[in-house]
């Protein structure tokens, strides 16, 4: 099933090499969010008068479970988890964002609660808008509509595929499937997590993530180190993850700008 608007594709590839080298915040420091990069300069200087630099440090709350939603956030690097939590205390991960997207994609659809909490998990920096400016800017920001609503369509695509994937693959598959996930978004072969928080992530032991761990890490693909692991070998690691990992990227292509 194809998602992309070739025309609207188009459209924004062009828009995103003319301001990937020049657009700025009110504080004079370069914009890296694709989204915000992918905007026409009238859309991108209506929002920009709203948008307010913030650092955003690790397991940062950016919003909780059914509670009203004070900002949305379009990171510059770093990388945020949409997790659900259970009343005995249990969690998981069902989806994550980059600087490749917004989080507190609800208020782009007219809500100011969200079904999930959303809390920083490498951490970095970005831009937030108060949500009661949202919906004025949406109004003038018929480009800027046309990308958030793709991409609440695409989050909801990816939730529904890891809800399938934590199902129905073998974790040392949905370990390679993750860790692929986490370096498009903060463009490193680094990357500071825990087998502790990956546990957390995909919804299983310590013991099991650290088995399927120690299987990549024999296999040539990652080195664990002490708080980071190391991705080696991307092409072999992109064969070691499950089939959700090559569907995900196909549905980012309708984003363009992920």
């Amino acid at each position: 099933m194809e998602y992309t608007n070739v025309r609207v594709e188009k459209r924004l590839k062009q828009s995103t090499l003319r301001a990937a080298n020049t657009r700025t915040d009110l504080t004079g420091s370069p914009v890296k969010n694709l989204v915000l990069l992918s905007i026409p300069d009238r859309e991108y200087n209506l929002i920009r008068r709203h948008l307010e630099p913030v650092d955003l440090p690790h397991h940062l709350v950016l919003h909780e479970t059914g509670e009203k939603i004070q900002f949305a956030y379009f990171l510059n690097d770093g990388l945020a988890s949409f997790v659900i939590s259970t009343t005995d205390g249990r969690s998981v991960e069902v989806a994550i964002a980059g600087r490749e997207g917004v989080i507190g994609t609800p208020l782009a659809v007219g809500l100011n609660r969200g079904p999930y909490r959303a809390i920083m998990q490498i951490p970095g920096g970005g831009l937030r808008i108060k949500s009661a400016a949202v919906d004025g800017v949406l109004k003038d920001a018929p480009e800027l509509r046309l990308i958030l609503n793709r991409y609440v369509l695409i989050q909801g695509l990816q939730i529904a595929q890891i809800a399938a994937c934590n199902r129905l693959h073998e974790i040392e598959q949905r370990l390679a499937r993750w860790l692929l996930m986490c370096q498009d978004r903060v463009n490193s072969d680094s990357l500071p997590v825990t087998h502790e928080l990956l546990a957390q992530m995909l919804g299983t032991g310590r013991p099991s993530v650290s088995l399927a761990a120690g299987m990549l890490q024999r296999a040539g693909m990652i080195e664990n180190l002490r708080g980071t692991v190391k991705i080696l070998d991307r092409k072999n690691l992109e064969v070691a993850a499950c089939e959700c990992y090559r569907a995900m990227q196909h549905f980012k292509g309708g984003l363009v700008i992920g």
